[in-house]
């Protein structure tokens, strides 16, 4: 079943409560998230994107993954 974006932004916000995160896209299969929050800081680019996923706990896993594709902007705020 395809994740809706309020579902995808409740699994972020429990890793990261004090983020700005906004998720978009509306099929429910090819979404996207920004997501700006201190944690990011000094780390690089892969390490943030494992971090949200690791968020997501599985739910892009393999082939019964329930969202096949997250376009991810991660970044520590300004």
């Amino acid at each position: 079943m395809p994740m809706q974006a309020q579902e995808i932004e409740h699994l972020l916000r429990e890793t990261f409560p004090d983020a700005q995160i906004v998720v978009s896209g509306d099929d429910g299969i090819h979404m996207a998230a920004l997501v700006i929050d201190e944690s990011f800081r000094g780390k690089n680019r892969v390490q943030q994107q494992r971090a949200v996923y690791a968020a997501l706990k599985g739910r892009m896993d393999g082939p019964a993954g329930e969202l096949h594709a997250l376009a991810l902007t991660t970044k520590a705020p300004e």
